[in-house]
């Protein structure tokens, strides 16, 4: 488990926000990816959205 939180360069679909925090985390990104896909569904999607791209823009690679 690594310790930092960044965004992962070799593990992403978009921007590695979700792979990274697998990373970090030690869980595998896809079920990080999911479970970010079922929130988005069940909020409209706005607010998953916005913090993605937030996300994205502040955590380091």
């Amino acid at each position: 488990m690594n310790s930092t939180l960044h965004r992962s360069t070799q593990n992403k679909m978009i921007a590695g926000v979700c792979g990274g925090l697998g990373e970090s985390l030690g869980i595998d990104p896809t079920i990080i990816r999911l479970v970010w896909a079922a929130l988005a569904i069940l909020t409209a999607g706005i607010p998953c959205t916005i913090l993605y791209i937030a996300a994205g823009l502040i955590i380091p690679e």
